[in-house]
């Protein structure tokens, strides 16, 4: 039995039209280090809940998504970022493939 189908989000992130967007730590060039990919709709999660102060029901909502989808994609995008700045890694913001 295969998995189902990726139910489609909203994303209102400033990134959406772009095809990458990197930060790393400044004066080492990006060939150098690790890279995190952090996916859009991780970001929006964290900017819905963490910058404007959303329950995780009301981004879910807004992101047309179940509140434990957004649950998994806040600790998955925490996660990405702590170890990203912890181990000097350049983080990708992308959209998924």
């Amino acid at each position: 039995m295969s998995p189902r189908c990726k139910k489609p989000r909203r994303c209102q992130c400033p990134f959406r039209d772009e095809r990458a967007k990197i930060y790393k730590p400044a004066g080492i060039p990006t060939s150098n280090l690790e890279k995190v990919i952090l996916f859009e709709d991780e970001l929006e999660a964290m900017r819905l809940c963490d910058v404007l102060g959303l329950t995780q029901e009301e981004a879910g909502t807004q992101m047309g998504i179940s509140r434990g989808t957004i649950q998994r994609l806040l600790s998955s995008g925490r996660k990405k970022i702590i170890e990203a700045i912890l181990n000097g890694s350049a983080i990708v913001i992308q959209n998924e493939i």
